[in-house]
């Protein structure tokens, strides 16, 4: 176990052969502009292959001799984390630099009580041999299950105990980053894919992350390696074998397929050589000018390759406008969706492809039952569900009646207060888990109906309404009323019908 003295200092050492930007965020937190990620451990370590993690370790450790003092992993990366431990105890023992360890916890959703997540902390904690993370990432799989907000101020207790020295994102949205911000959640970053093939992150979620002083971490920078001159003017690959190349070979071909990547990297193959750097550099350097984005990991596969002084140079150039534009014109088709949506819904664009099966073994949104035959409905477990007599929601036949549905989390407080497009989103999670439960999809939707406390939102909820429904388009009313009971700012029923 590392000493508390070490963990918790910042202090460098003056052995650091050179250091490489640093960025410290509104919450406080320190890192490097160029963040060593270990996700490949998952691949290295794959079907049982030997790996050996004392060496794996010392390779770790000269990544922050060289300045490259930021390491980002996962509970599911292998042995990334004890891997990382060993490399801060070996720096530790020889008086060099701290590294700063992120860290993610990617729990199945369910009850997260106090006990759940401060044993998702420790076991982090057993893992690094580490007394405090400085950042811990939380990655929840459904909105439409509502204990994540749990868990995150479960995890605001652990850091003020000092367990955890920060909290981050993994994989959310912009409208749920700003619903938990509006929660009172006090979040220092956000991690999501972000490249020059996914931009999906260069939109709303900068406004809101930027709004807030919130960091995006853009992983898949590189797309798994295929963003840099030796892929350029090459036929596709018949077959890889690599994980994340695997994965991100979605990405192209969901952004327009092998001939359309190619212009772009002929587009960045020119920016490079007028600035006497790589492509890779090029493609790292666009996200890291993006407005929100505090830094970009690039992984590594401990033991076999190390690219420290090529990825340096993304830090010593800037794209003027003629390389924006030229980036611009190149562009491949948007990624659909939302930063994340890989992770929840089709395409599901992961290395495994299809991701359906392990969402449709999530435990269910609701209760269902059937008091009679022909009839179902789903609870919430809202203690006004039973004391005023109605249910969620009823399915009979085909149709589903989903009633009208305020933020209100599992405990009977308000979520939000005072902020209708945060209730929105919530509301909506909530209807979607409700019309789920009983066999339903949003897409199965044909008409909402909106009730508002202040004329003045309208524009706002309207706006969240269409993330939810764009494309589906229901018929929809949307009322003011003078207030609504129990001082919210917004209440939605909807109404499905089956296939």
């Amino acid at each position: 176990m590392l000493p508390k003295e070490y963990t918790n200092t910042c202090a460098e050492s003056d052995k650091m052969k050179e250091s490489l930007d640093q960025i410290t965020l509104p919450s406080g937190l320190s890192l490097s502009r160029v963040v060593t990620g270990l996700w490949q451990m998952a691949d290295q370590e794959r079907d049982g292959k030997a790996f050996d993690l004392d060496a794996a370790a010392e390779a770790l450790a000269d990544y922050a001799r060289e300045g490259f003092t930021t390491f980002d992993m996962a509970d599911h990366y292998g042995s990334a984390e004890i891997v990382a431990g060993k490399a801060a105890q070996i720096l530790a023992a020889e008086g060099g630099p701290r590294p700063t360890i992120l860290t993610k916890w990617c729990p199945e959703p369910g009850e997260m009580d106090a006990a759940t997540v401060r044993r998702g902390v420790e076991t982090a904690l057993e893992r690094l041999a580490m007394d405090r993370v400085d950042v811990m990432q939380f990655h929840w799989w459904q909105y439409q299950s509502p204990e994540y907000l749990d868990a995150l101020s479960e995890l605001m207790k652990l850091r003020e105990e000092g367990l955890v020295g920060h909290i981050g994102l993994t994989n959310f949205d912009a409208a749920h980053l700003r619903m938990v911000l509006k929660q009172g959640i006090e979040i220092a970053t956000n991690q999501v894919c972000f490249s020059v093939v996914d931009r999906r992150a260069a939109g709303e979620l900068t406004r809101v992350a930027a709004e807030h002083g919130v960091g995006i971490l853009g992983f898949g920078t590189l797309c798994g390696g295929f963003l840099s001159q030796k892929w350029l003017g090459v036929e596709k690959p018949a077959q890889i074998e690599d994980w994340s190349r695997m994965k991100y070979m979605r990405f192209v071909e969901t952004a327009g397929g092998w001939d359309r990547f190619q212009h772009l990297l002929g587009a960045l193959a020119l920016i490079a050589e007028r600035h006497g750097v790589s492509v890779s550099n090029v493609a790292s350097r666009w996200v890291l000018e993006q407005g929100a984005t505090a830094g970009v990991i690039v992984g590594v596969r401990l033991g076999e390759n190390a690219h420290r002084d090529d990825n340096r140079r993304m830090l010593g150039f800037a794209l003027d406008d003629a390389d924006k534009a030229a980036i611009a014109e190149a562009a491949m088709q948007p990624i659909p969706g939302d930063c994340g949506d890989e992770y929840r819904k089709p395409p599901f664009l992961t290395a495994s492809g299809d991701l359906s099966h392990h969402l449709d073994a999530l435990p269910p949104v609701m209760v269902v039952s059937e008091p009679r035959p022909g009839r179902q409905r789903a609870e919430s477990g809202s203690i006004w569900e039973e004391k005023a007599g109605f249910a969620r929601a009823v399915r009979k036949g085909k149709r589903i009646l989903v009633s009208g549905t305020t933020a209100t989390d599992p405990h009977g407080g308000a979520v939000c207060k005072g902020d209708a497009a945060g209730q929105a989103v919530y509301i909506l999670d909530k209807i979607a888990g409700a019309v789920s439960s009983l066999g339903g999809t949003l897409e199965d939707v044909l008409r909402t109906r909106i009730f508002l406390t202040n004329e003045a939102d309208w524009q706002a909820v309207s706006e969240v309404h269409a993330r939810y429904f764009g494309e589906i388009r229901p018929a929809n009313t949307l009322i003011v009323v003078k207030e609504l009971i129990g001082g919210y700012e917004v209440e939605i029923e909807a109404e499905a019908e089956l296939d």
